[in-house]
């Protein structure tokens, strides 16, 4: 079986979060701070926990869950810039 590239992984998380914003962006905000914040607790997390005691979890999965920390932000700003800044959820 062949393994997920993290450029791979990045992009197709960058077009599920894209397709949550064009759909809804207050579901999106939610959805991609959420899903940032947790993965950034689980990797930092790991991160720990392998410096204290190396284990054998590859080297691809610390990679795997910091391009999951970054995409979800990453879509985040780049559709709040293409909004201007201004949400739908946000007017009153």
């Amino acid at each position: 079986m062949q393994r997920i590239r993290p450029i791979e992984l990045f992009l197709i998380q960058v077009l599920l979060y894209g397709l949550f914003w064009v759909w809804n962006d207050y579901i999106a905000t939610l959805i991609s701070t959420t899903f940032a914040i947790i993965a950034f607790c689980v990797l930092i997390v790991s991160l720990i926990a392998e410096l204290l005691e190396r284990s054998k979890v590859p080297r691809w999965y610390f990679w795997g869950m910091a391009v999951s920390v970054i995409a979800p932000i990453l879509t985040a700003l780049l559709f709040v810039g293409l909004m201007g800044g201004e949400l739908a959820w946000m007017k009153f």
